[in-house]
């Protein structure tokens, strides 16, 4: 991926293009520090979840690169089925990065993302479980999966509500399970620019993931997948272990 040019089959960078992705990303890693070394906290075992909706393999794959020689954890995140194919290309298939699951996902393509993806945010309702569960088994696979929470109470959010009531008994149903191993928790924060309620909504995210561990005796809920390009510093502060990054480091996305 050295030298990358720009050329005529859009499959690779050129050297603007690489120098602009390489400095937001810089930029990125410099919110990430500052608001880590506040809270004493080490940035590098916070992992790095490139959001990858619509971007391009040259464009992932080099942020992948970049991000390893400058000693981060790094994963992709896909929220689209329908793009997971792309992931397949010659500058993804073979770089060993730990691919993810992040959006809303139908039952119905299951079986797509039990193939893709290692860790799966979104399990958001007791059918996604059982759906995925099912196609775990039939693949002989085991899958990661965290259980998303609508901490902020927008009706525009999937997740469970966010008390340890709701929460309990979809956590032990996957610690039941043979094929899925509930890793911890993810929210999407509140939509505002009022930066106390986004706070809350994080908060409260670490609230009841800790509320969880200590009454169900899960130690294994470790993440918490929160934050993106707009609210990192905040995420990073309240514990995020998983922030994802799309557009402070791809740029805007294409019209």
């Amino acid at each position: 991926m050295e030298g990358m040019t720009l050329s005529s089959d859009d499959s690779t960078l050129g050297p603007e293009q690489a120098a602009q992705l390489a400095a937001r990303l810089d930029d990125v890693l410099a919110r990430l520090d500052a608001a880590a070394e506040g809270t004493g906290r080490d940035s590098r075992e916070i992992t790095l979840l490139l959001a990858t909706k619509t971007r391009r393999p040259a464009e992932i794959a080099l942020a992948v690169q970049l991000l390893r020689e400058r000693g981060r954890t790094v994963a992709v995140g896909e929220n689209r089925a329908q793009e997971i194919a792309k992931h397949s290309d010659p500058l993804l298939a073979d770089n060993e990065v730990p691919r993810h699951f992040i959006g809303r996902l139908q039952t119905n393509k299951a079986r797509d993302v039990v193939a893709f993806a290692e860790m799966i945010h979104s399990v958001d309702r007791e059918g996604i479980a059982d759906a995925l569960e099912r196609r775990a088994e039939m693949a002989g696979l085991s899958r990661e999966v965290l259980v998303q929470v609508n901490t902020s109470g927008e009706e525009s959010k999937g997740g469970f509500a966010p008390t340890l009531e709701a929460l309990a008994p979809i956590v032990e149903r996957l610690r039941a399970s043979d094929v899925l191993r509930p890793a911890g928790l993810m929210t999407i924060g509140a939509n505002t620019t009022d930066a106390a309620a986004v706070r809350e909504s994080l908060h409260l995210l670490r609230s009841l993931r800790d509320e969880v561990r200590e009454r169900l005796g899960a130690e294994e809920l470790v993440e918490l997948s929160m934050g993106m390009s707009g609210d990192l510093e905040i995420a990073v502060e309240e514990g995020a272990t998983i922030v994802r990054l799309g557009s402070a480091i791809f740029g805007a996305r294409p019209a």
